[in-house]
């Protein structure tokens, strides 16, 4: 991964700033896109201490004028991956049209609008491109009506791109997480359950068969070996990180 240009979209926090920091640890230049940019200008001054190859950008994936002038910004792509996303939680007749909108603008189009504009520059030299999908690509789950639509269509589109450039040495994947231990976790048990934080937390984790959450460092293990020469026979893939949920529990 020396001096391969990568992009992470949504890289300054959770499972992306734990990405950016095992491709910065191996020597790639990761360009952080986030639409946090106070956020993101905080991660980028601590990660410069350790890393010169760093670069924020603040981009609002959802919007395709605004993705295409922060890519046209970018000399060359090497790897894009494509782990900005939202969550929501509640059934379909808890489900407002603003609630769909706003997951299908960044979790679906974000991903059109990103891999669009990496593919454009990835034609004739080849790259690779990594979607992050869930385990509700695949199985069913209460109440996520939203975002494992979202989800069931990063899973599409991967096969899809996959597909249609393996001929330009373009490979695309995805990664399923389950349950991974994030911020987000930390604030929707504060905010659902309080003074329960601890027990919800813990049926939560016990969920998935190997018994915990997964980390964010885990996923960004997966998702550096996929992105490297290592796996460069691998392509239109959906790998599961788990701890079984799939495979054993369903």
């Amino acid at each position: 991964m020396e001096n391969k240009k990568v992009i992470v979209t949504g890289g300054a926090s959770g499972i992306g700033l734990a990405i950016t920091k095992k491709f910065l640890s191996q020597g790639a230049s990761v360009y952080i896109l986030d639409f946090n940019e106070t956020l993101g200008q905080e991660v980028l001054k601590k990660l410069r201490s350790d890393y010169n190859q760093v670069h924020f950008m603040a981009c609002d994936v959802s919007n395709q004028h605004q993705v295409k002038e922060v890519f046209a910004n970018i000399p060359s792509i090497d790897v894009l991956i494509n782990n900005a996303g939202v969550s929501h939680v509640g059934n379909i007749e808890k489900t407002t049209e603003e609630d769909f909108s706003r997951l299908f603008n960044i979790n679906v189009k974000g991903i059109y609008n990103c891999a669009q504009a990496a593919i454009s520059k990835m034609k004739g030299k080849g790259g690779a491109i990594l979607n992050m999908a869930s385990i509700v690509s695949s199985v069913g789950i209460p109440d996520r009506f939203a975002y494992s639509m979202t989800k069931g269509a990063v899973l599409s589109m991967t096969y899809s791109i996959a597909c249609d450039y393996v001929s330009e040495g373009i490979r695309c994947n995805c990664l399923s997480p389950a349950r991974i231990h994030t911020p987000f976790v930390d604030d929707f048990l504060a905010k659902n359950y309080p003074g329960q934080e601890k027990e919800v937390f813990e049926k939560l984790a016990k969920t998935q068969p190997i018994g915990r959450m997964g980390t964010p460092e885990e996923v960004a293990e997966a998702a550096f070996f996929i992105c490297s020469d290592q796996a460069k026979f691998i392509t239109g893939t959906n790998f599961p990180v788990d701890g079984g949920f799939v495979s054993i529990k369903n």
